[in-house]
């Protein structure tokens, strides 16, 4: 890589060269070569006399904090508050140091306001469905969506077990379940069943979540396909699902700390669950009738959270009454697991769960505040955009696609080599007899591996941090920050009844076995 000219800083974050970083006087202030590390100034180069990023003109659209250090430089918080002033950013607006009650971060939660609003009142969290980027192929409509808000609802529907019947006849047992209150049934036997009768809980808030479109489903999900090719309003995929109609239940504290617990099986219109002879099910040494799904609920809570440090953690089952169990030897095995007693079925920020064909993402109240919204992605993705990387070989510029076409393929696209990370245009050359249909042979080191066009991940809730996105998948090519990367690419999701592999989270394709996340390598322009 040629040094930059002038002796100005080389495009860091993104690994472009031949550029200069131009911190600008005014606004963004302090030179580019003193830019804090990890700051845009010293993240993002921009062509000499263009006045650094957050000179106006240099890349429209790109709303500015007051009370920041400017996008040059200057330590602001989180989200909001006070920052110190840091060596790039003494002349951005407001941004001397202390940061006004307005300033903040370049990636607070909303753009379009300049620092975070704070957490929605009321908000318990977000489930959001791994495998698609942002929104389902078909759209997002009423309950089916990929993304489900829970919010604290304006009457308790909460239930809690309280009398508990043992029937001998079929009868009996109907006519307990049809009192018009919530109950769970086991039948034991033709002439023995246990009924455990719910009555209302007015602190907490259920949510229920399932593949039936019944009313007492309010989070509808449809089995997830590799490669983003999934299409909620195919009835063949509905026929032939393996997730449950009513798959499990969120159980929400009205009262602070607001937690949430999960539950396998969901009520069905009939206020009821049933566990049929064949599904597993059992007596607890205090008396409590428990049991299990037919392919079974899977939590697995992140060690650490979900931030940047976070690591995967151990996939376990949860029981109806929300016990924690090891795993079946296969998903609809007759014979549970080992009860683990010092673990719960409380949610924390990050935690996967698996619904046996579709896997959900939980996120907090308190974990969506430190996470990029859509609009920072598209803020990042202009930024890109605005340093005007080129193709090393037929030196046309290169931008990714709006948010809005974030599938269809472009004429300015950027297509990468997957094995080396070199960036180039759409080309036809560097075919190779002896290699697979999709791998090249990048013109710029040699290396053969699959070439496949980049496209942005737009799904904010799947990302650890707000780092420029530098990183791609393998094989998929989506793209986001190192950190989101490299925490995916180290996760084992259920796969069929008893495999586990990493996926990408945007589109849940299998990530390769070596080299799954891949740092890109971007030219810059040669003017």
């Amino acid at each position: 890589m040629r040094g930059c000219p002038r002796g100005g800083a080389p495009f860091q974050g993104l690994g472009m060269g031949k550029w200069r970083v131009i911190g600008g006087s005014g606004v963004g202030g302090g030179s580019g070569s003193r830019s804090e590390e990890g700051k845009i100034g010293g993240r993002i180069g921009f062509p000499p006399g263009s006045g650094g990023l957050a000179r106006r003109g240099s890349a429209p659209g790109l709303p500015r904090c007051p009370g920041a250090a400017g996008f040059g430089g200057g330590r602001a918080g989180p989200v909001c508050g006070r920052g110190s002033g840091g060596p790039g950013g003494s002349g951005g607006s407001g941004g001397s140091g202390a940061g006004s009650p307005r300033g903040g971060s370049m990636f607070s939660p909303s753009q379009e306001e300049p620092c975070a609003p704070g957490k929605e009142p009321g908000k318990y969290g977000e489930l959001v469905v791994l495998g698609y980027n942002g929104t389902l192929p078909s759209g997002d409509r009423g309950r089916r969506k990929s993304r489900f808000a829970l919010y604290k609802r304006p009457k308790a529907n909460g239930v809690q077990p309280s009398t508990v019947h043992v029937l001998s006849t079929p009868q009996a047992s109907k006519a307990v379940s049809c009192k018009g209150q919530h109950s769970i049934s086991y039948t034991l036997s033709r002439n023995q069943t246990v009924v455990v009768e719910y009555i209302h809980d007015k602190d907490t808030d259920m949510f229920q979540v399932g593949r039936s479109t019944e009313s007492p489903i309010d989070f509808v999900v449809t089995d997830t396909l590799s490669g983003g090719q999934n299409d909620a309003d195919d009835d063949s995929q509905i026929t032939q699902s393996t997730i449950s109609r009513f798959a499990c239940r969120i159980v929400c504290d009205r009262n602070a700390p607001y937690t949430a617990r999960i539950f396998a099986a969901g009520f069905d219109s009939s206020k009821n669950i049933f566990l049929g002879e064949k599904a597993a099910k059992w007596k607890n040494p205090d008396g409590h009738m428990d049991g299990l799904t037919t392919n079974g609920v899977l939590v697995m809570h992140p060690r650490g959270g979900f931030t940047e440090e976070s690591k995967p953690g151990v996939w376990r089952e949860i029981s109806v009454c929300g016990d924690v169990y090891t795993l079946r030897e296969t998903r609809s095995a007759q014979q549970r697991g080992k009860l683990v007693e010092s673990e719960t079925n409380v949610l924390q920020d990050g935690s996967l769960v698996d619904l046996c064909g579709a896997t959900l993402l939980w996120r907090t109240a308190d974990g969506l505040l430190h996470t990029p919204t859509q609009k920072h992605i598209e803020a990042l993705r202009r930024e890109i955009n605005a340093a005007r990387p080129q193709c090393p070989v037929g030196l046309n510029t290169l931008a990714f696609p709006s948010i809005s076409r974030k599938e269809v393929v472009e004429e300015k696209q950027p297509w990468a080599y997957l094995t080396c990370g070199h960036v180039h245009g759409h080309h036809n050359w560097g075919h190779r007899s002896d290699a697979e249909a999709n791998e090249r042979e990048c013109p710029m080191c040699r290396t053969v591996g699959p070439y496949v066009p980049l496209w942005l991940g737009c799904e904010a809730g799947f990302y650890v941090d707000a780092g420029p996105p530098t990183h791609a998948f393998a094989p998929c090519g989506h793209v986001c920050s190192e950190k989101s990367a490299r925490y995916w690419s180290q996760i084992p999701l259920p796969h069929g009844t008893h495999a586990f592999h990493a996926a990408c989270p945007f589109c849940a394709t299998q990530l390769a076995a070596e080299h799954n996340c891949i740092k890109l390598i971007f030219q810059g322009p040669i003017d």
